[in-house]
């Protein structure tokens, strides 16, 4: 079903984004015995250590700052009443992260526009399920103008997720669309990221495709594994060709499949620690191909 909408573009496009009780903060007590690390978690530990080690020489090599950060995503469907319970799980282990904090609901919301090929190439190989692909986007918390906004290139090696960010602010946009080079700022921001953004959007010819918009409740720890687990609802989309990021305004269409629940996302950068296994058990989760754009 998918080729045929994807070979009529845009319009192909929006019919394909439409289709688009226990006290367990004491079961976590419960996990005494750690048990070893299987060969995956190790092998994933070791390409994560080998990408960053590279991306931080680069970036010293470079004179700038370290942009470049290697993850390991696992992605599922949960209910809102197994959201609840998980959240509950991993207090004793994560706290809100800092955004969280500042709003009173505990969420933020995040808007992010795609950057696509006439023929959605990207969105194909998301689709495919091809091991190597990446994803052109820019992306905002919030409506403000004169809040940043964060151009992003977002990359897949096999397991491994490697994403490339840069601060510009919204006037800059139509300035990098249109493949030409920032003019000095009062703000630091990677500019090799705004370079291969602007190669990649010259080499496959990419537009704005669409907005993607959606609450995040988000939890983490400051340790070197960089455990981060957020809770993601009332996923909606927008399709646009218009190169502006923003949160309101008309056309947004929810996703029905957040509408039947939560999209858990389980990031981290070091080793994959024992209480998460235990977790994913318990909880008997069960990892999904799941992307937001697609």
């Amino acid at each position: 079903m998918a080729a045929p909408l994807l070979s009529r573009g845009v319009d192909g496009a929006k019919e394909l984004y439409a289709y688009g009780s226990t006290d367990l903060a004491a079961k976590a007590n419960m996990f005494e015995n750690i048990p070893p690390k299987r060969a995956s978690e190790q092998r994933v530990e070791s390409s994560c250590r080998n990408v960053d080690s590279k991306a931080t020489e680069k970036s010293r090599a470079s004179g700038g700052p370290f942009a470049l950060g290697c993850r390991h995503e696992l992605k599922y469907h949960i209910t809102e009443l197994q959201a609840v319970e998980i959240a509950q799980f991993i207090k004793p282990f994560l706290q809100p992260d800092r955004y969280c904090k500042l709003q009173p609901g505990g969420s933020y919301p995040i808007v992010s526009l795609y950057f696509d090929s006439e023929d959605l190439q990207l969105c194909r190989q998301s689709l495919e399920g091809q091991k190597n692909r990446c994803k052109l986007r820019i992306r905002s918390y919030t409506d403000e103008p004169d809040y940043p906004r964060y151009l992003e290139i977002k990359r897949r090696m096999n397991a491994i997720i490697i994403k490339s960010r840069a601060r510009i602010m919204d006037r800059d946009i139509p300035t990098l669309l249109a493949g030409r080079a920032l003019e000095p700022q009062g703000y630091t921001t990677d500019t090799d990221t705004i370079n291969q953004f602007q190669l990649y959007m010259s080499s496959i010819r990419t537009r704005p495709v669409i907005l993607i918009r959606y609450l995040r409740q988000a939890y983490e720890d400051t340790s070197n594994s960089k455990v981060r687990v957020t809770f993601d609802r009332q996923l909606a989309y927008n399709v646009t060709s218009l190169p502006d990021v923003r949160l309101g305004g008309r056309g947004w269409q929810p996703n029905a499949y957040t509408l039947r629940g939560v999209v858990l996302e389980i990031k981290f950068t070091g080793h994959y620690p024992a209480w998460l296994s235990h977790m994913v058990k318990y909880f008997d989760l069960h990892q999904q191909s799941l992307s937001k754009y697609t």
